[in-house]
């Protein structure tokens, strides 16, 4: 499988210093620009700076993201309540929780971390960074983007949103496997019951959070029949446990070029298009990778074929994921 290729403009990795404690919350001023993350002594509440020179960028538009996950929140798991995005999280050995929400008008969010995560808070607010996007150089993709007549109003109506990506690779990917031919909302019932069935219990979470999502390696080593006892197919169970293994395997890495990624996992018997650009979307955080095949997509952009949608979103790259939660956005104007 190949390396990553360099990544496209407005976008970048992200990185940490432990000598500073911060790390980069947001490109939206330059690539050089990095926002600060700081917490007081003895206590698990974290600020994550999105703008530190360039007021003219947009603000993050939180509002927008939240009507995103809320029904995807896997139940048990995650929730959105209010403006606070809340969830289990396992750092290594430690089992905990996390909070998060926008302050000054979103040019920054707060974190609050249990106990029991805050010797691993850098780590931890760089997975909230991978959820929330916080790397892209929004003002530039905007500005390529808005060239395009379709996008350009909506654009506009959102100039602050971002792709919302995954604290955990594999857990995104699994998600995206039950949500094959399901409502969003029965996908998020099928993944908080396996979280019920496999998933290891957290206590003393907010919001009735009750349990962690399952791992690559807890699938893996579970029966399809075991899983099938949620509502699902055989198949599509045979489908979770398969992928589970390649992932555990080494599949769903920041390091290989996530085109070879989706060859990978288009292998597995059971996983299309659909299901592998979304994953390569929110879990690998491509931010050309586009599933032209959702149907939101294809009404959004007026009702077009797959076929005519994949012609039309040429214009769009290398940001065609941008371009998607647009479109997806524009739905619920």
């Amino acid at each position: 499988m190949r390396h990553l290729p360099p990544r496209a403009p407005g976008t970048r990795e992200a990185s940490t210093s432990e000598t500073s404690h911060s790390v980069p919350a947001s490109s939206m001023n330059s690539r050089a620009s990095r926002g600060s993350v700081t917490s007081r002594m003895g206590t698990s509440r974290s600020r994550i700076s999105l703008s530190s020179a360039a007021k003219s960028a947009p603000p993050y538009d939180w509002g927008a993201i939240l009507r995103y996950l809320a029904p995807r929140c896997t139940p048990g798991v995650e929730s959105v309540a209010g403006p606070v995005y809340s969830r289990t999280l396992r750092s290594d050995r430690a089992l905990g929780w996390l909070s998060v929400s926008a302050q000054a008008e979103g040019r920054a969010l707060n974190v609050e971390l249990s106990p029991s995560l805050v010797s691993h808070r850098l780590p931890v607010l760089l997975r909230i960074e991978r959820l929330f996007g916080l790397e892209a150089d929004v003002r530039r993709i905007n500005r390529a983007l808005s060239a395009d007549p379709l996008l350009a109003p909506l654009i506009r109506r959102h100039p602050g949103l971002r792709v919302a990506g995954a604290v955990d690779r594999f857990e995104l990917a699994l998600r995206a496997v039950l949500g094959q031919q399901v409502s969003v909302a029965a996908a998020s019932t099928f993944s908080g019951r396996l979280a019920a069935l496999v998933g290891d219990p957290v206590m003393g979470a907010p919001a009735g959070l009750t349990r962690l999502n399952v791992t690559a390696e807890q699938i893996a080593q579970t029966r399809p029949a075991k899983i099938a006892q949620i509502g699902l197919t055989r198949a599509r169970a045979e489908t979770a446990v398969a992928l589970a293994k390649a992932v555990v395997g080494g599949l769903l890495r920041d390091d290989l070029d996530p085109a070879a990624q989706i060859a990978a996992l288009l292998e597995i018997k059971g996983i299309g298009d659909w299901t592998a650009s979304y994953i390569a979307m929110r879990a690998l955080h491509w931010p050309d990778a586009f599933p032209h095949g959702d149907l939101g997509l294809r009404k959004a952009a007026g009702g077009l074929t797959a076929r005519e949608l994949l012609a039309v979103a040429e214009r769009w790259r290398p940001y065609r994921a941008y371009a998607a939660m647009h479109l997806w956005a524009s739905l619920h104007a």
